[in-house]
């Protein structure tokens, strides 16, 4: 509890550092805030008009009195309202949310799964043919941007092939309340392989290495020396081993996970958060921008924050280390 209590204390103060950055980033852009509201139609507002809007949104005040309304509106739950959407920001990024999460949980736990598996392999035979191609594809796979892999997977299975949908979460004209379980999937189904290779590389290389040291320790010698199968000693002693750092670096990869998803929602024209954030920048929908940005930084701090709690329990070393 002392733990988790100095984990909100700093989120607190990492939320307050990028409010601030992130507000004065947007205060120092060329961004016309009542151009990106009015649109072409300010070519027919006054110069008095404009300032009575002005007057209204407290644009003539100092940027730090202008950031503290911002911030006391924030802490009581008015995140501003959408330009692009004409609704609240926070009922959109909660709808964008769901879309998101979705992608995201789908690649993040093939990722995973995939990535340790072909660790263990990996590292189970290091120097021979297997390993040299499973390093060669790992390689690979990170040299590849992901928006261009999207690209390769689209013209591969839905233009040639004609196996998957082109883009969207939903069947084109059909509400995506109303869609079945099965429909969501095939639609996701592409954009989560394509995301899934953020996260592949890093462990399944921190696997293989840490398998490596394993099988070359002390104790699994003696092991070797007393008969132990090949297969029980990584299953025994090399799971057990090679868990903790696959989980802290799975978790630690939620800002490279949050940063490939806005690529392939853009790529896939996927309805999520990533897309709302692209939309919100090419459009300067400050509220909405901001909105994603805060909401960015509590996600990535979440899974750096789950890691360190993961790991306390996965291996009883960090937690007595910790106690002492």
């Amino acid at each position: 509890m002392r733990y988790l209590a100095y984990k909100s204390i700093h989120l607190m103060l990492l939320l307050l550092v990028v409010s601030m950055v992130a507000y004065l980033m947007v205060y120092l852009s060329p961004i016309d805030p009542v151009r990106a509201y009015i649109g072409d139609e300010i070519l027919k507002l006054s110069a008095e008009q404009k300032k009575r809007i002005e007057d209204k949104w407290g644009l003539k005040d100092q940027p730090m009195v202008q950031y503290i309304k911002w911030i006391g509106n924030i802490i009581r739950g008015d995140w501003g309202r959408s330009l692009i959407y004409n609704r609240p920001v926070m009922d959109i990024m909660i709808e964008k949310f769901y879309l998101s999460f979705g992608l995201m949980g789908c690649a993040w736990l093939f990722s995973g799964l995939m990535g340790y598996g072909l660790g263990l392999v990996s590292g189970s035979k290091t120097g021979s043919i297997v390993d040299r191609i499973i390093r060669f594809v790992a390689y690979a796979i990170a040299s590849c941007p992901s928006f261009w892999t999207g690209m390769l997977l689209l013209m591969c299975f839905s233009v040639w092939l004609n196996l998957t949908p082109i883009c969207c979460a939903s069947p084109i004209g059909v509400d995506p309340s109303r869609i079945s379980l099965a429909q969501w999937l095939h639609h996701v189904m592409l954009p989560a392989a394509t995301l899934s290779t953020v996260g592949v590389t890093n462990v399944l290389l921190h696997t293989r290495q840490k398998l490596k040291d394993v099988m070359e320790s002390d104790f699994v010698l003696f092991a070797k020396a007393q008969g132990a199968r090949r297969m029980n000693i990584i299953f025994k002693h090399g799971v057990r081993n090679t868990s903790h750092t696959a989980v802290q670096v799975h978790f630690t990869s939620f800002s490279e996970l949050f940063g490939g998803a806005v690529l392939a929602e853009v790529v896939f024209a996927y309805p999520g958060l990533g897309q709302a954030l692209v939309q919100a920048g090419l459009r300067s929908d400050v509220p909405l921008l901001l909105g994603v940005v805060f909401f960015s930084a509590v996600f990535v701090y979440i899974g750096n924050t789950a890691a360190d709690v993961i790991n306390r329990v996965v291996d009883p070393r960090i937690r007595l280390n910790g106690a002492a």
